[in-house]
């Protein structure tokens, strides 16, 4: 008998995991997760309050808060940016567009700074949405997860509908948050196939919230992650209609 209950178990998990994988069975809930829910970790006084980290020498700048020189829409590939530039602070222009760097790239150390609505509308997912896109593909979400219940794996520091963060490092609305990222890119061999996955490592307001990650293909909003070959590729800023704010944006090539 404990036998048979054993094979019967084995049959429905399957037929669970077979029903999981058909595309037209999925919804954005198939891919949330709600639970285990990141402790809290309060960051270190003053990681963010100032734009204090200035690019090393051998860095690419991305933004210096002056203009959008770097950067086009990320809907053509090759428009104006849409987004706006006032007071050193660049801020999207809500249901204009994402937009991304003219340059691609591979392996790269990121630095980028970002900043939600002070003024606190809407919640969950709809509340300081944004999105930083490694290669214009992979996206390590950005979000107002102050006291903003939401699933794990969709909140500030997750690499969106994968992993969730070690911890949640965030402050509060309209404060000024870190992105420190560590990101290699994706191997693929002849056929197609990934043999290396792309890894981040991400440090948030100087705390670590992925370490050494790797991610298991796209990030999209409903569904699985796919794996599709691909070469070099920008850094994309994601228009989820909210006024999410960065600035000191630089890149380093390694």
């Amino acid at each position: 008998m404990k036998k048979i209950t054993m094979i019967v178990a084995g049959i429905l998990t399957a037929a669970a995991s077979h029903a999981q994988l058909q595309p037209s069975k999925q919804t954005p809930e198939s891919s949330e997760l709600w639970t285990p829910v990141p402790r809290l970790v309060t960051p270190g006084k003053g990681s963010a309050a100032v734009s204090g980290f200035t690019a090393p020498s051998d860095a690419i700048v991305l933004f210096d808060g002056k203009n959008l020189d770097q950067w086009v829409s990320g809907n053509e590939g090759n428009g104006p940016a849409p987004w706006t530039v006032a007071d050193g602070t660049l801020t999207c222009a809500p249901k204009k567009g994402d937009i991304q760097t003219k340059k691609t790239f591979t392996d790269y150390q990121l630095h980028i700074e970002w900043r939600t609505p002070a003024k606190v509308e809407g919640s969950g997912q709809g509340r300081g949405n944004s999105g930083i896109f490694m290669q214009g593909i992979y996206e390590l979400q950005v979000l107002d997860s102050y006291n903003n219940p939401t699933y794990s794996n969709g909140q500030a520091g997750s690499i969106y509908k994968q992993t969730m963060p070690l911890v949640n490092a965030t402050v509060g609305p309209g404060e000024w948050q870190t992105y420190d990222v560590v990101y290699t890119a994706p191997h693929f061999n002849k056929d197609g196939q990934m043999t290396i996955p792309p890894y981040i490592t991400v440090i948030h307001n100087g705390v670590v919230v992925q370490n050494h990650t790797a991610i298991q293909g796209t990030t999209p909003y409903v569904g699985q992650p796919n794996i599709t070959p691909h070469g070099a590729g920008p850094i994309k800023l994601q228009d989820h209609n909210n006024t999410t704010s960065f600035r000191n944006i630089w890149i380093r090539e390694i």
